[in-house]
């Protein structure tokens, strides 16, 4: 199946790293050519978009889009790796709960730009090794500190009362770990936490319930239909800004041309369609010369 091409939106399973992911649908698709747009913990389930073929030119697109994550604190213990799957490492008795005005007041103060400290455990790499190969060499290094924005953290819960449970909604850039994200938000309470559960709602464009599940696609493939499941390079594209060109810019985007920096080019990066809203490139403001425009990838050529 070497000629499909498009985006899968894959609902991820607990139990699998993104790689895991994208050897499984290799061997279902029966092709090489698939990338993955942002890295899942094993421990984290959700929408995991999957770029085949030709759409494997958007996947970095694709992974510096915004994320959205359904998840739970668990308050009174934190542990080695930030989430569930670690060793506790402090424990104590939650003697009160909070109201649910106190933990408002709380999540405001990560709400914008804030500073994280990556997990121990993570794929961050420190003068060329991961954080987690030090960990388990049990060497210490000082962790980089990361800038990463909270667009939205709510209760996930009408409840009025809070102790040992804290369900929540966040809305955020790419790299935040929402890990120490928990962690961070216990200490603000002044007990230890980490989080207990992660679901990643929402990457982008797709959302959880457009995500297809691995069963459904190797029935998709039997059937011979998996192409119909597939999303366009243009369609996976939306977030970003269009401009939809006439047939003679559309003959000089297929040749890779510079072309004249448009009235309505906005920012510095725009996705290029022609009127049968068929994607043919991504094209930038040029580095050196801001009167033209130039592609950065091209996905139609003659």
């Amino acid at each position: 199946m070497d000629d499909l091409t498009g985006v899968i939106p894959l609902y991820k399973p607990k139990g699998m790293t993104s790689h895991d992911c994208v050897n499984k649908l290799r061997k279902i698709l029966k092709t090489k050519k698939i990338g993955h747009t942002g890295t899942l913990d094993p421990d984290v389930d959700g929408v995991l978009p999957m770029c085949i073929g030709k759409a494997t030119k958007i996947a970095e697109y694709l992974s510096e889009d915004g994320k959205t994550y359904r998840g739970v604190i668990k308050l009174g213990q934190s542990t080695t790796t930030e989430d569930a799957s670690g060793d506790i490492v402090e424990e104590v008795p939650i003697q009160k709960g909070w109201h649910r005005s106190e933990i408002e007041q709380v999540f405001q103060r990560f709400i914008g730009e804030i500073e994280q400290i990556p997990p121990l455990y993570s794929a961050v790499k420190v003068r060329g090794k991961r954080l987690y190969e030090y960990a388990r060499e049990g060497i210490t290094v000082e962790r980089p500190r990361r800038k990463v924005t909270i667009h939205r953290l709510e209760l996930a819960s009408d409840d009025e009362q809070f102790q040992e449970r804290i369900p929540f909604v966040v809305e955020c850039s790419k790299g935040t770990y929402i890990r120490t994200l928990t962690v961070d938000i216990g200490q603000a309470l002044g007990v230890p936490a980490h989080m207990e559960s992660l679901t990643r709602t929402r990457s982008g464009a797709f959302q959880l319930a457009d995500c297809l599940t691995f069963k459904e696609i190797e029935e998709a493939v039997a059937s011979g239909t998996v192409s119909a499941l597939m999303v366009s390079i243009g369609e996976a594209l939306t977030t970003f800004p269009s401009w939809i060109v006439d047939e003679k810019t559309e003959a000089d985007i297929k040749h890779g041309k510079v072309l004249p920096l448009p009235k309505n080019f906005q920012n510095k990066r725009m996705a290029v369609y022609n009127k049968k809203g068929v994607c043919l490139a991504i094209y930038q403001v040029h580095p050196e010369r801001p009167d033209v425009i130039k592609p950065e990838k091209v996905f139609v050529v003659n």
